[in-house]
């Protein structure tokens, strides 16, 4: 069974190429009777506020059309910034090298939040290099990842 975000995925990406933006990834948070649903979008050159709007408007009027969310919700459409979240395997490999922060859903060793250089990937595998120390984690278990920001 398909989660909302990757149905939202499958109706909204096509669309959002069109605008010539890639869609970066979709987050979709409950808060009381209300949904948020973030959709980051990314492109050569950085995202600028009028590709937020514009990929805002068409967004809004596909989810008008499709009616995909049952709940009320609000869209917020943004681009990933610099602490950019990671959602696919691919985006894993752009960060090769980097730190990152990675959210277990299934703690590994007693611990839930891990940091650590992205070493390799590997199937489905993540190696992070934390403390001197490699560790490997499973993609699925992987709930949510940041790159951390360099200054």
């Amino acid at each position: 069974m398909a989660t909302l975000e990757q149905n939202l995925q499958e109706i909204l990406q096509g669309s959002i190429e069109d605008l010539g933006c890639e869609l970066w990834g979709i987050e979709c948070q409950r808060s009381g009777r209300f949904m948020t649903v973030r959709v980051f979008i990314d492109k050569e050159g950085g995202v600028t506020i009028d590709d937020c709007a514009d990929v805002s408007r068409q967004v809004s009027a596909i989810l008008d059309v499709e009616d995909p969310i049952a709940d009320k919700y609000n869209l917020e459409v943004s681009s990933p910034g610099l602490d950019r979240p990671l959602f696919t395997l691919a985006q894993y490999n752009r960060y090769l090298g980097e730190e990152i922060l990675i959210h277990l859903r299934i703690p590994t060793m007693e611990r839930r939040k891990w940091q650590g250089k992205l070493e390799r990937i590997e199937n489905d595998m993540l190696t992070l290099k934390v403390d001197n120390q490699e560790q490997t984690f499973v993609f699925v278990n992987i709930q949510k990842a940041n790159v951390i920001a360099k200054f």
